[in-house]
């Protein structure tokens, strides 16, 4: 299928430039000598979980029950819920388990270790659980060391539970703005999970999980002694604030959106189109770097970056390209109504979720090869 039989907009998968994202991911699993749970968030998509595990189903992340339960049925059984706990959702966490999941969640305070021990024990399922652990400020977790509060979730998961191991996540990667930076945040992200880790064990609790996880911090470690495996997820389509940070070029980015010029304001040198934040979203998580792409850079219909354009500004359904520096001198002329572009993504994560499939393009990008589903929801 040509792309201008394409309704747009569309989400196209470059599956070649995926392949090598995917490779450059073990590559790295393999000089750090862990082992690499892929984070599913990114994808939601049978299809691209099979060219994650080329040689059959692997460990897993993942951010909702409905991803668990979606991998299970296509055979990923051993999956980590990445999302600390809500009480409501335990007999869902129990009910995936009786169907062979070998589903573990996470809790990162007191309050959650009670209503899983409780919940655990009133069902009889020694839930699988590690302890969150904040590693940098950015969101959840337990302090790094903070053996009184650790040992007390220990302790109250013991006897109903089975307490796994620590896990984290270096969400403060993401507003690195050198490689050097994003390596110390590795570092800081392995300590801090070997410093919990040692103050449970001394405390005779187990814990042989020892799970870190980003794809800065993947992409850019220099070593990770003493974790068990890494969790990343973007890494496997890139996007643009991937680029911004060191870990890949426009060039490696595997999703894209399809749109069409719609409409020109000359004056201005804008050029419409008809993919808005409904078909990019509304992530400008390049703004506060270096190069702001504004809602995303934009290419020609084969994929070529066309700079300095970018999408200034996006209402629901409206695009709006125009230069990045805010310039009206732009040759409209060059994009008649009509004209295919392509737009790569801010946030592939947010991106993806606003389409139901990925169209697989050709190698040359000329043509639509096949189309994959993906899900969404909770």
């Amino acid at each position: 299928m040509d792309l201008s039989q394409i309704e747009t907009p569309a989400l196209l998968l470059d599956l070649e430039r995926m392949e090598r994202n995917l490779e450059r991911m073990r590559a790295r699993e393999r000089a750090l000598g862990v082992r690499l749970r892929p984070h599913l968030k990114t994808c939601k998509s049978a299809e691209v979980a099979r060219r994650i595990f080329p040689s059959g189903p692997g460990p897993i992340t993942v951010s909702t029950l409905r991803e668990a339960e979606q991998f299970l049925e296509h055979g990923f059984n051993d999956i980590l819920y990445a999302v600390g706990i809500a009480p409501g959702k335990i007999d869902h966490v129990a009910a995936l388990r009786r169907r062979g999941a070998e589903l573990a969640i996470v809790v990162d305070g007191l309050q959650a270790a009670r209503a899983v021990a409780l919940r655990a024990a009133q069902l009889g399922d020694r839930l699988a659980v590690l302890i969150e652990i904040d590693c940098d400020g950015h969101r959840a977790g337990v302090r790094p060391g903070d053996r009184e509060l650790l040992v007390a979730i220990a302790s109250t998961l013991k006897d109903a539970a089975d307490l796994r191991g620590v896990m984290t996540h270096a969400g403060a990667s993401y507003d690195c703005r050198t490689v050097e930076a994003i390596r110390a945040m590795a570092e800081s992200e392995r300590t801090a999970v070997l410093e919990s880790a040692a103050v449970l064990r001394a405390a005779d609790h187990a814990a042989p999980v020892v799970s870190v996880g980003s794809t800065p911090t993947a992409s850019f470690a220099e070593h990770l002694e003493g974790v068990t495996e890494m969790r990343a997820g973007v890494y496997v389509f890139q996007d643009l604030v991937m680029a911004g940070l060191g870990v890949c070029t426009p060039q490696d980015i595997a999703l894209s959106v399809l749109t069409t010029v719609i409409g020109h304001q000359r004056d201005k040198g804008w050029i419409v189109t008809d993919a808005g934040w409904m078909a990019m979203s509304r992530d400008r998580g390049t703004s506060a770097q270096a190069i702001d792409q504004g809602y995303g850079l934009v290419c020609d219909a084969r994929g070529r970056p066309l700079e300095p354009l970018v999408l200034v500004s996006a209402n629901q359904e409206h695009g709006v390209i125009g230069r990045r520096d805010g310039g009206s001198d732009v040759d409209v002329d060059r994009f008649p109504v009509g004209t295919l572009l392509r737009v790569l993504p801010n946030h592939a994560c947010a991106t993806a979720a606003q389409h139901r499939a990925y169209r697989i393009v050709s190698h040359d990008g000329a043509t639509i090869v096949d189309t994959w589903e993906r899900f969404g929801g909770w």
